[in-house]
């Protein structure tokens, strides 16, 4: 088993943007997805990193090169159907959605072969990152449960970032650490309220299912993090919001880079923390600089929680 880690990211997306800038506008094309903006943070705190993706189309072959242009190894499977996209309008300084399409379900083809690649590369690498798709319609549920046990089952430590559907899948299937926002334990009735003492709630039977450390971010609030017996706030120092999209990515990637290289949970959980506090000062989604990073970390405190 290697040092480097596996982000599992099923259906990445072709994200064009539109953006002015003085008086001229600009036209942005990047590789998007939950699972893609996981990976680049990965590599931007050190860690050898590998995204299996299936692609296909124009699309996805616009996606192989801008992927290939970062600093990650891209293992992909060429599927029969196109890959998903989105159009966003950000010349007045808010997004506002154009055109969107989540691609082509996968084929039972495409996923067997796209199974067959995540579970090899993800039994060469210390930690897996499952992360979801943009849209359910394109990729069961169950495939996160199959490869969570299969790679869990094999020493592979996991850290799950998913909702709903795919959130019920895993959370028995022996992951490391499951990550969720507030905002989606109630979407999917996990938390009877945003109440403290129904996510804490929520939080405690996330770990009866078998997850080993839960995390739950609180957009502005302190995040919870529940250790074998300990509930923790995770405060961040304050800083200015310019994009609030990627933070909970970059707190997962921040988690699953310290687990790589041998980290403590608690180091895991504060560079996380970090992670997701730089990335909203920036207009890109999981990006920030490793150095900066590092100085927030000591800032980071993790608070017993008193009930």
């Amino acid at each position: 088993m290697g040092e480097g880690v596996l982000v599992f990211a099923p259906v990445p997306v072709l994200t064009v943007t539109i953006e002015q800038q003085v008086e001229a506008v600009e036209l942005h094309l990047h590789p998007g997805g939950q699972g893609v903006w996981q990976a680049r943070m990965i590599s931007a705190l050190g860690s050898p990193v590998t995204l299996c993706a299936a692609l296909g189309g124009e699309t996805g072959e616009a996606l192989t090169k801008l992927i290939e242009d970062e600093d990650l190894t891209l293992r992909a499977v060429r599927r029969s159907g196109d890959s998903g996209w989105y159009v966003h309008d950000r010349r007045e300084g808010q997004r506002r959605e154009i055109a969107a399409a989540p691609g082509v379900p996968l084929a039972r083809h495409d996923l067997d072969e796209l199974y067959n690649l995540a579970l090899a590369e993800g039994l060469k690498s210390a930690v897996a990152v499952l992360s979801g798709p943009a849209d359910p319609s394109v990729v069961a549920a169950d495939v996160y449960r199959r490869l969570a046990m299969d790679l869990a089952g094999n020493g592979v430590r996991i850290v799950a970032d998913l909702s709903g559907a795919y959130l019920d899948a895993v959370a028995g299937a022996g992951v490391a650490v499951l990550k969720v926002s507030h905002e989606e334990l109630l979407d999917h009735g996990r938390a009877a309220s945003d109440a403290l003492d129904d996510l804490v709630e929520a939080g405690h039977r996330l770990k009866g299912e078998g997850a080993g450390t839960v995390l739950v971010s609180r957009a502005e609030e302190p995040a919870l993090a529940f250790f074998d017996d300990r509930v923790m706030l995770v405060r961040v120092p304050p800083l200015q919001v310019v994009e609030h999209r990627g933070a909970g990515d970059s707190m997962s990637a921040g988690v699953a880079a310290v687990l790589a290289r041998g980290g403590s949970i608690e180091e895991a959980v504060r560079t996380g923390a970090a992670a997701g506090a730089l990335n909203v000062t920036r207009h890109g989604l999981g990006t920030g600089r490793a150095e900066a990073i590092a100085e927030l970390v000591p800032r980071v405190e993790l608070e017993p929680l008193q009930r």
